[in-house]
Parts: structure tokens; C-alpha cells; sequence
């Protein structure tokens, strides 16, 4: 690589409520790696998108939780997709697709066992990877069907329904034969829900009648959960031995077009990473939200909204 430096995001101190651009993180600049720094089962790993997910705030507490918080000082966690430009890896060679939590950086050598290959299905792009292919797909995934155990006849009521990860929870069910109801947060969002994904119905939760109309719409279900109710939570990595066959089953129903996504991807490169997260909590994706570090030689932008930012 002729790159001599790369950026890279760190958080620089916890934030007490909301994340506060330029307070919370840190832009650094670094001497690039180089491909004779490798050592055997490493890659040189360059990331061209970066995944945004609601998890990551309580990554930045430091308090107990089902993953060590994110320490003053580190690189941001989060799941990258990218392409491998130095490799000592028989696994991964050279200009190969690769995803893993890599982190907010530009670059990073990785072992190449942290790695996973990307194989695009046919109607799939390399953002896919992060995306229904990904983690949130798999949340989806099996929070239905393993823990929900969603079956046809089911009447499913999916609250960010037009998230990365909810989107998706409404199309499995409809799958499986249930009726579904979307809550979004806005009306371009709910046709989206309606006209496209083939949800029954969908209602914007700022909607000044939404009370009377999710009554409306959920009839004498809410009389039936205040009877009986069964709440469990789950952690998506208890099921990571299945997720070959979720991923497999995730991939045939995207290539038979029986899942739709949208993605919204904010480009401008790394410095755009924090306040895209702040943007997540206020709702500025409709599907999965990234942010592109790098252009990528995939250029299908099908199902894709693109917010272009000026460069700093």
C-alpha cells in the first residue's frame, strides 16, 4: 500500500447522557501499517463500511454488561466490512472480502481468525455483511424464530419496524404465515413498511391519534398480554453455532426477493462516524445505517439511501 498514514476514532471520554460531537470521541491520525509489520495469520485489513448500531451507547458505560465496556483511550468498537490489502493468511488472500469487529479505523491488522469471509449471494451487496447477513439479521433471526417461535396465525407487533433490525423481524414473520404491525417514527417510513415490505399495517408512534389507532389496531390482544405474558431477553451470540444455516436461510430469501432492505449510508469518510451516531437516536435511517469509509469496488447501490456529507 502507498497509504503512509490512516485515521482511526477513540473514545475519549464517557458521555453522561448523549453523545456529544467532538467531546465524546477523538480523531487520530497514525502511522499506516505495512505488510512486512504482518505476522504469520495476520491480514492488513481496510475498512469500507462501518456499522452503527443502537448497542453501541451502552458500550460506552462503565458498568457490567454482556460485553466489556469500551475503555478511555480505545478504538471504537464496532463491525466493519472491508477488503484485505496485505495478507499472511491462506485464508483470506489479497483483494478478498472480509467483516469483523474491527473497530472505527481505516486500517488494522487483524488475526485472521477474527475475520469472517464475505460471500455475496446473488441480489446481495458487500453491505449485506453487516446488514440482513450480518449481526442484525441474525438478531432478527433468531430472536423470532428461536425465542418468539413465531408461527403462521401469530399477530406480531414489531416496534422500530423500520430499523435494520426490525425491518427485518416483520418480513421473517410475514414469512412464517403471522400478521404483522409496524410502529415507526414517521409517515414516509410507515408506507415504506405498507407498500414495500408487505406489512398488514404500520402506524407512526408521533402520530397525535396513535393511542386510539394502535387500540384500533391491536383489537383484544392487549387484553389477552395483560392476562398472560411471557418477556425474555436473549444475547445473539448464544446462537452463534447456528449462524452458518440462519445465514444460509437469510441469503435464500433475499435472493428469492422475499426480503427487501433499505440502508441509509453516510458518506464523508470516518470523521462522520460520531455524529451518524447520534443521528441513529434520533431516528435518520430508514433500514441499516453505515457509514462509508472508503469507496468500494461493489458500486450496487440498489435499496441504498445515500446522505452525502461535505468532507472536513
Amino acid at each position: 500500500m502507498s497509504v503512509s498514514t490512516f485515521k482511526s476514532v477513540h473514545l475519549a471520554e464517557r458521555p453522561r447522557d448523549s453523545i456529544i460531537p467532538g467531546e465524546t470521541f477523538t480523531l487520530k491520525t497514525g502511522e499506516a501499517p505495512k505488510e512486512s509489520d504482518l505476522k504469520d495469520g495476520e491480514v492488513l485489513f481496510q475498512s469500507l463500511y462501518l456499522s452503527l448500531d443502537p448497542a453501541m451507547r451502552g458500550w460506552l458505560n462503565d458498568t457490567r454488561s454482556y460485553i466489556p465496556p469500551v475503555q478511555i483511550g480505545e478504538v471504537m468498537r464496532g463491525a466493519a466490512v472491508g477488503v484485505v490489502k496485505a495478507s499472511k493468511s491462506d485464508a483470506f488472500p489479497v483483494v478478498s472480502y472480509a467483516t469483523g469487529t474491527v473497530g472505527w479505523t481505516e486500517l488494522a491488522v487483524m488475526p485472521s481468525k477474527q475475520l469472517e469471509k464475505v460471500d455475496i449471494p446473488r441480489n446481495g451487496k458487500i453491505t449485506d455483511a453487516l446488514g440482513v447477513l450480518g449481526l442484525t439479521g441474525l438478531t432478527a433471526y433468531f430472536g423470532l424464530l428461536e425465542v418468539g417461535k413465531v408461527k403462521a396465525g401469530d399477530f406480531v407487533v414489531v416496534s422500530g419496524a423500520a430499523g435494520a433490525t426490525g425491518s427485518v423481524v416483520g418480513q421473517i414473520a410475514k414469512i412464517k404465515g403471522a400478521t404483522v404491525l409496524g410502529i415507526a417514527g414517521n409517515d414516509d417510513k410507515v408506507r415504506w413498511l405498507r407498500d414495500e415490505l408487505g406489512f398488514d399495517d404500520a402506524l407512526n408512534y408521533k402520530d397525535q391519534d396513535f393511542p386510539k389507532k394502535f387500540k384500533d389496531a391491536t383489537k383484544n390482544y392487549l387484553n389477552i398480554i395483560s392476562m398472560r405474558i411471557r418477556m425474555e431477553g436473549f444475547i445473539v451470540f448464544d446462537y452463534s453455532s447456528s449462524y452458518p444455516s440462519a445465514r444460509a436461510q437469510l441469503a435464500l430469501w433475499l435472493a428469492e426477493g422475499k426480503i427487501q432492505r433499505k440502508e441509509t449510508i453516510i458518506t464523508g469518510g470516518l470523521e462522520r462516524a460520531e455524529q451518524a451516531l447520534v443521528d441513529l437516536y434520533n431516528g435518520v435511517n430508514t433500514g441499516k445505517l453505515h457509514v462509508q469509509v472508503s469507496p468500494a469496488d461493489d458500486s450496487s447501490s440498489s435499496g441504498s439511501m445515500v446522505k452525502k456529507e461535505p468532507k472536513l
